[in-house]
This record gives structure tokens, sequence and C-alpha cells, in this order.
């Protein structure tokens, strides 16, 4: 294979790979932020305490986390083809990549949350904010570096999904390292996937490590 070719590639692997990793994030987001926020004000003694719901949650987001990834690419083969009308390619991956993730998603909302110290929520609550207030102006604001920081940390591991999802035709840098690395033993495409995905991962790593560190004021 010739370096043009070899970049052509490389590049249009790329391409695919980043459209997986952030649209995925994105529509992760959309399901685990409100998922993470439901676990914090469900726990008993918050804001809107109820256990039964918090336990049925948990339960859920354990079990999802709980099931490889690659397997449940396949499980959910059906539902893919029925939202986007295929199985493989960068599209068909969102799907299983956001089933996978937004559990994931959800619990490093959670965490960051639950980081917020629990005098601010109650001096909220003193001033007469509702909930949806403290939530918002509270919760969310004085969680906003752990938030970004996890933010960075989902991903780079739904990047990580979408490079295993090449086993089974997936798209990206991923499907070219097995498919043309692995199964055609071109050691060159191989390692110069795994390059780019290293530089992705750490690139991600680093901008979030940033961001997180200047939006924190406790370090100013």
């Amino acid at each position: 294979m010739s370096l043009s070719q070899l970049w052509t590639m490389t590049v249009s692997g790329l391409w695919e790979t980043l459209l997986m990793t952030f649209a995925s994030t994105a529509f992760a987001y959309a399901l685990g932020l409100p998922l993470g926020i439901l676990l914090v004000i469900s726990r008993k003694g918050h804001l809107a305490p109820n256990p039964p719901l918090n336990t049925v949650l948990d339960v859920v987001i354990n079990l999802l986390r709980s099931v490889p990834f690659l397997i449940l690419m396949i499980a959910v083969i059906p539902l893919t083809r029925f939202i986007v009308g295929t199985s493989i390619g960068t599209a068909a991956t969102i799907v299983p990549l956001v089933i996978a993730s937004f559990p994931f998603v959800a619990r490093t909302v959670e965490s960051s949350l639950l980081e917020v110290d629990d005098g601010v929520i109650e001096a909220a609550q003193a001033m007469g904010a509702n909930r949806f207030q403290i939530v918002i102006k509270v919760m969310l604001r004085e969680a906003v570096p752990g938030l970004v920081n996890g933010a960075a940390i989902a991903t780079t591991a739904i990047l990580g999904y979408s490079a295993m999802a090449g086993a089974i035709g997936g798209g990206g840098l991923g499907d070219i390292a097995i498919r043309y690395g692995y199964h055609r033993y071109k050691t060159d495409v191989l390692w110069s996937t795994i390059a780019v995905l290293v530089l992705l991962v750490q690139g991600i790593q680093f901008i979030g490590t940033q961001v997180s560190r200047l939006l924190d004021h406790r370090q100013r």
C-alpha cells in the first residue's frame, strides 16, 4: 500500500471515528445527564427522595454496564436495523454506542453531583429556591469542573467502543485496523491507526483536564 493510499484511508477512517464518537457522546449525554441527576436527587435524604425509583435506576444502569460492548452490538442489531435501516457502517454503530455509553455517562454525572457540598444546597433551600432552580443553578453549576472532566473520560471511552465496533463492520479506524491491518497483515496500516487513536485519546483527555482546571473556582 502506497503512502498516499494509507493517508487517504486514515483520514477517511478518522472522520468516521470522530463522527461516531461525538454524535454518540451527544446522544449519550441527552439520556445520561437527566438520568444522573435523577439518580442523585432521588437518593434518601436528597431533594426528591424516592428509594424505590433510585433502586430500579441503579439496577438497570448496572445491568447495562455489565454487558460487553461487542455482545451488546450484536444483541441490538434488530433495533439498529429498525432505527437506521442497516446494521453496519458509521450511522448504524451510533445506536449501540449510545446504548452502551449513556449508563456510563449517568454514573459520571452522578459522581460529579455528589461532590457538591451539601451546605451549598441547604443554603439555596434556605433562600427559597425550588428543586429545579437548585439542580440547574446550584448543583450543575458547582459540578461543572467534574462534569467536564467526566465528559472527557466518557468521550475517550466511547472512542474505544467505536474502535471495537470495527470487528463487525462498524466503520472508522477500528474497521481499517482489523480489515486491513489484521486480516491482510498490513502492519503499517495497523500501527498508523493505533497511533491516531492514541493521539485522539491523549488530545481529548488533555483538553478536558485543562478546561476543567480553568472552570474550577476552588483552584483560584
